[in-house]
């Protein structure tokens, strides 16, 4: 069994995955809009070019997947953090700095009990993340 995060969007999907793709590394693939879908014929000229579905395929199996959600479809997300773990305070304030930025931090990256460095954010597109590095390799 596997689960996966799918993430959805108002119209962002694509800025955000690529986003995510430069910061976490890995692949995007499976990229398409609903434009090319079969029913691309159907669709709103403003929706041609939002994103049906995208997978990012990162190291060791993991993916996160997307899409532009269609306005009835789409609610704020809420309830929920994507969670990175790394083990190195260098890559952990790299990945807290680059996804943060023009988001909402709550929790600033910092030491905490259980962490060499932890924090929570929301970022420009509305995802919310956490940045957990419980030990150093530095």
């Amino acid at each position: 069994m596997q689960i996966t995060a799918y993430l959805n969007f108002d119209g962002q999907c694509r800025e955000a995955f690529q986003l995510y793709e430069r910061v976490l590394g890995g692949q995007l693939t499976n990229l398409h809009t609903f434009g090319e879908s079969p029913m691309g014929d159907q669709t709103p000229p403003d929706y041609k070019d939002r994103i049906m579905h995208v997978r990012l395929e990162l190291g060791d199996g993991q993916v996160i997947m997307g899409s532009d959600a269609p306005p009835p479809h789409f609610d704020k997300p809420q309830g929920f953090s994507l969670s990175i773990g790394v083990n190195d305070v260098a890559e952990a304030e790299r990945i807290f700095n680059q996804l943060s930025e023009g988001g909402r931090v709550t929790m600033p990256l910092q030491k905490t009990f259980w962490a060499e460095r932890f924090a929570m954010f929301v970022d420009r597109y509305g995802t919310p993340w956490m940045v957990n590095c419980e030990t150093s390799n530095s």
